[in-house]
């Protein structure tokens, strides 16, 4: 395992494994996806031991090889804090089974993460067509307590009271467990004694919610996979810098102001949360 905060980190929302995850890559680039797949969140993927673990790879092969996973959408190396209300930072390499595209990783480096592009919802089932929440809330009172079984006539007549509870961020559960509470032993007639109950003890409506605050600053800057020299994700395509990718270089004078302005935000909003 790394140090804490500098191993491997599963990037949210991936695909089931599948025999056929990394088909697309060449050979030696899918044996090490493969290999780092199946390592667990924390295991060290740096090239010297990666190089250790797989012993027919040498650590220029391996550095050719992350190279490739990072331009493939399989991994961005980061910066963040460490979490906790601390302003310490840890390098963190974040690793996807399934490729993802530059605009998905930066998406993520702004702590959107889009956790639902690769899952399918779960259907819910539906209550009937003509039986809305607040209706169901007061039929379920019955298997909570018997003594307040109501028929369906009454809980239509009660449907806007109660309804009037959910709309004061009621759940079901609560509603049950208060409209049951400290019952008498015998209830000659539940639509009346659950009307009371009703008026009686309606919560209060809840507060304005205050306006939302201006956006947090971001919570990761994206590195370069080959060299580590840190830049906007829309520098890094594919994660990796200009003489990485085997191009020209930009001006010497990389994003040193950007980057140093956002981490004194970071510090900031860590100050604000202690």
């Amino acid at each position: 395992m790394a140090a804490p905060g500098y191993g491997k980190r599963s990037a949210p929302g991936e695909a089931p494994r599948r025999r056929d995850d990394f088909t697309h890559l060449p050979a030696r680039e899918a044996s090490i996806a493969t290999h780092i797949d199946r390592l667990p969140d924390g295991a060290a993927i740096d090239t010297k031991t990666l190089a250790k673990e797989l012993p027919p790879y040498g650590q220029q092969a391996i550095r050719t090889a992350l190279n490739a996973l990072s331009a493939a959408g399989h991994l961005r190396r980061v910066r963040e804090p460490v979490g906790d209300g601390r302003t310490q930072w840890v390098f963190r390499t974040y690793f996807s089974r399934t490729a993802r595209s530059d605009a998905w990783w930066s998406r993520f480096l702004a702590g959107d993460v889009p956790e639902a592009e690769q899952q399918t919802p779960t259907p819910r089932a539906q209550p009937k067509a003509d039986r809305t929440d607040a209706y169901e809330a007061l039929a379920a009172l019955g298997r909570t307590d018997a003594r307040l079984t109501l028929s369906a006539a009454e809980c239509k007549a009660l449907e806007p009271l109660a309804a009037e509870w959910l709309a004061r961020g009621v759940r079901p559960a609560d509603f049950a467990t208060t409209l049951t509470a400290g019952l008498p032993d015998v209830i000659h007639s539940p639509g009346a004694f659950t009307r009371k109950r009703l008026v009686d003890k309606l919560p209060p409506e809840p507060p304005v919610a205050a306006p939302p605050g201006p956006p947090a600053p971001p919570r990761r800057l994206m590195e370069c996979t080959g060299c580590g020299k840190p830049g906007r994700p829309e520098a890094l395509p594919g994660g990796l810098c200009r003489p990485c990718r085997g191009e020209a270089p930009d001006d010497p004078a990389p994003a040193a102001d950007w980057i140093h302005s956002q981490v004194d935000r970071l510090r900031a909003a860590a100050r604000h949360a202690r």
